[in-house]
């Protein structure tokens, strides 16, 4: 009986111990997201999800190791309130050294737990920039006529500056990022100048200024530092446990990838002319299939790519209808019309498809200019085509028989038989003049020809142009 609860002592206490090395490892876990380049849907897509598996994992601390310019800001509020919403502390490092969280970037760091930054690095220019946000700012602040009333001495005072469209995305991102600083108890001041004025700060200026938490050379050098430190998660308080964790640097997979080329507002336009070309030759050509297939896979595409990204509907409008003229030049006959103006509607419409001026996120130049000049040359030499075809004798068809001659072989009142290019036909006498020797045709009628008597000395004519004469024998 001893024996027996010895072993079931040295039971528990295996089981104990796996158990408390199971959470052990799983409180040592670090995830590392990368956040590179412009922040778009397809990086707001892979933190999201990074987030969501680090609570599953039930890893210890997620690290956002950023360099970015900046990005869109409805991706970057999705990245800020999954990050809000975790139940696993997220670390914001700005790492390597020579990378920068600008804009969007800088928003991030304040939103996190921890905010960190490796020498070398800065952070700032948090200002939101819009196309034409403005409209209608005068220099000096004021705008519309400048004109109010009349003041004491019977002077105009100037009119008080009524709020623009870029004042309103400004003060409500400044409202934005004074929120994140005081919930996470930083430099609420700077993060307002930082938008107003676009201030950036240097790694050792935003550790003094209060804007970041400390510095770190790597990520093991952060791992040290935060270790002990308390953070605030929803209600609780946690203390963060992370010296000699376990780093796991979550990749990029292929859907995130492919979210990231496909959200790249250069091919997704790209997607829609190959998309809508693959139908016009479809339609043009039946049964294909294979352009019908791929016009039908880019054009999805193109606009799934342009539902997720914040786009003037009025240039998505002018593409849409550029690209329906460009089709409509293909069944209808506009001598060009129709396929110079679908392309500058199309083009027009591209200049003007994204709201706001985000580096990454705008149709290049090069690519307007490549593709103007492509289709430009296209329509040009269509347009030549059919100019000179038109300039051209009638080669095919009944139309090539007008004004042939050729012998009678038999007639009968004003109807008979008739050779004709080496084939017999139908005849009918035009006039009531009935041939007797040479017809010439004069019309064509379905399958009867319409013609008139020709004297047997004129010049008969073949299709190949070969040309004979009869003589016609004097009577006697």
């Amino acid at each position: 009986m001893a024996g027996f609860r010895r072993w079931i002592a040295a039971l528990i206490a295996v089981l104990f111990a796996a158990s408390v090395s199971a959470d052990e490892g799983a409180r040592s876990l670090a995830l590392v997201l990368d956040i590179e380049g412009p922040i778009g849907p397809a990086t707001s897509d892979y933190v999201v999800r990074g987030l969501d598996d680090a609570a599953d994992q039930g890893a210890a601390v997620v690290i956002l190791r950023i360099d970015t310019p900046g990005g869109l800001d409805t991706s970057m509020r999705e990245i800020i309130r999954a990050m809000l919403a975790s139940p696993v502390p997220v670390v914001s490092y700005v790492a390597p050294s020579g990378a920068h969280a600008a804009s969007a970037g800088t928003y991030i760091s304040y939103a996190s737990h921890v905010a960190a930054m490796a020498p070398g690095t800065n952070l700032g220019a948090a200002t939101p920039v819009q196309i034409g946000g403005g409209g209608g700012r005068r220099p000096g602040g004021q705008e519309g006529d400048g004109k109010e009333g009349d003041g004491k001495d019977g002077a105009e005072t100037p009119a008080k500056p009524k709020p623009t469209v870029e004042d309103k995305a400004v003060n409500d991102a400044m409202a934005y990022i004074r929120s994140l600083a005081q919930l996470r108890g930083r430099n609420a001041e700077w993060a307002e100048k930082a938008v107003r004025e676009a201030a950036s700060l240097s790694a050792n200026e935003a550790l003094e200024a209060g804007v970041i938490n400390l510095l770190a050379d790597d990520l093991g050098d952060l791992l040290a530092r935060i270790d002990g430190r308390e953070v605030t998660v929803g209600a609780a308080t946690r203390t963060l446990q992370t010296a000699g964790a376990t780093i796991q640097v979550v990749e990029r997979d292929w859907r995130t990838r492919l979210l990231a080329i496909i959200t790249n507002p250069n091919v997704a336009a790209i997607l829609m002319l190959i998309g809508v070309y693959g139908l016009i030759f479809e339609f043009y050509s039946p049964g294909l299939v294979g352009p019908g297939v791929v016009g039908v896979i880019c054009l999805l595409l193109g606009l799934y790519a342009l539902h997720v990204l914040p786009i003037n509907y009025a240039g998505l409008a002018l593409m849409l209808v550029g690209l329906a003229l460009m089709a409509a030049e293909a069944f209808v006959p506009g001598v060009g019309v129709f396929g110079i103006g679908g392309l500058a509607a199309f083009v027009i419409g591209a200049v003007m498809l994204m709201d706001r001026d985000v580096p990454g996120f705008s149709v290049a130049w090069p690519l307007l200019a490549g593709v103007s000049l492509v289709m430009g040359g296209l329509f040009l030499a269509l347009i030549t085509v059919v100019a000179r075809s038109r300039q051209r004798a009638v080669v095919s068809g009944t139309q090539t028989l007008i004004d042939l001659t050729g012998p009678v072989v038999d007639w009968s009142g004003d109807r008979g038989r008739v050779r004709i290019a080496g084939e017999l036909w139908n005849a009918r006498a035009r006039d009531g003049r009935a041939p007797t020797h040479q017809a010439r045709v004069r019309a064509v009628e379905g399958l009867t020809l319409i013609v008139d008597p020709e004297p047997p000395t004129a010049e008969s004519r073949d299709p190949s142009g070969d040309a004979s004469k009869t003589t016609e024998e004097n009577p006697q």
